[in-house]
């Protein structure tokens, strides 16, 4: 059942700051509405508390987190609304508009540790052949055929770079060339980011351009829509990777390009890489967010010792 929609206090400030996330932070179109649709609805709440943005104090953000639980509310969700809450209110305390921050003393929902999916190797290396092998196909018509190479390029990319499927749908044209040994990503707020590029996948973004044809020259993005104007969607690309996933043996609900980038990271801690490198090269700005991923080192520690420790093996 929706809520009321009453009428906002403080408004204005929160214009104010997303005004500042903005051209600050340089904040994103979706992240802006995901922080106006929360901070609308704690403000409406502080409207029926007979309160606002510039005097609610810590009892009035307990209470907001307690109706969000009685909502039914998933933890990461409540998390996320009070992530936002606590930057609105340290907005208003650098502005000179409150002196106090009510969140400073708030415990956030706890959150259950879901461990993300994650693919095998030999999954991931059965997605990338098979997406090869389409290419290779003689029967195709140009537009198929320069679609096939399309998708076994976003492939080698994603896997890779491990890039948010945002930030590899919308790299410009010039992103990736022959001899650049080096990728950078634009991430989220704007954030720079570079990431190593394997030969196979410049190799295949290379074809990818030569089954483009000319047009590979005409157009801003790498990627482009072969409908509308603009670039290839998430979601196009979402339902070419579960058409994959089928063509490979691979239930289709296991694989999504989140899932890939998942597999990206915990792979290259299989493999020995630093937890601080994955988390530069995923462009998390917290290493709190890297940490998901942990699990992977600790079953690894626990194979080593189980490996090598003298100790480890029962006596024969």
């Amino acid at each position: 059942m929706a809520r009321p929609r009453g009428p906002i206090s403080g408004g204005h400030l929160v214009e104010a700051f997303l005004e500042m996330m903005s051209a600050e932070r340089g904040a994103a179109a979706n992240t802006l509405a995901a922080y106006r649709r929360d901070l609308d609805d704690y403000a409406r709440f502080l409207v029926r508390r007979r309160t606002g943005l510039e005097n609610a104090g810590a009892e009035a953000v307990r209470a907001y987190l307690g109706e969000l639980a009685d909502r039914g509310l998933a933890a990461a969700s409540a998390a996320r609304r009070l992530s936002a809450i606590r930057q609105m209110h340290r907005f208003l305390v650098s502005e000179g508009l409150r002196g106090d921050d009510p969140t400073g003393i708030i415990e956030g929902p706890r959150r259950s540790a879901t461990l993300p999916t994650v693919l095998a190797a030999v999954e991931v290396e059965r997605l990338i052949e098979t997406a090869r092998a389409a290419t290779l196909r003689t029967d195709l018509s140009p537009a198929a055929a320069a679609r096939a190479h399309r998708l076994y390029a976003l492939m080698e990319l994603l896997y890779a770079t491990g890039m948010r499927v945002s930030e590899l749908v919308a790299l410009p044209a010039g992103a990736v060339r022959r001899q650049v040994r080096y990728l950078t990503i634009r991430g989220k707020g704007g954030h720079e980011r570079i990431v190593p590029l394997t030969e196979k996948a410049r190799q295949a973004t290379a074809a990818y351009l030569a089954a483009r044809g000319e047009a590979a020259t005409d157009d801003p993005w790498l990627f482009p829509s072969f409908g509308d104007s603009g670039h290839l969607t998430r979601q196009q690309f979402a339902r070419e990777l579960k058409a994959l996933a089928a063509a490979a043996g691979i239930a289709p609900a296991k694989v999504s390009p989140h899932v890939l980038r998942h597999a990206f990271a915990s792979h290259l801690l299989q493999n020995g890489a630093d937890l601080r490198v994955v988390q530069q090269l995923l462009g998390h700005a917290d290493i709190s967010t890297t940490q998901i991923y942990t699990h992977v080192l600790e079953e690894r520690l626990h194979a080593l010792v189980t490996e090598h420790h003298p100790l480890a093996k029962e006596a024969e």
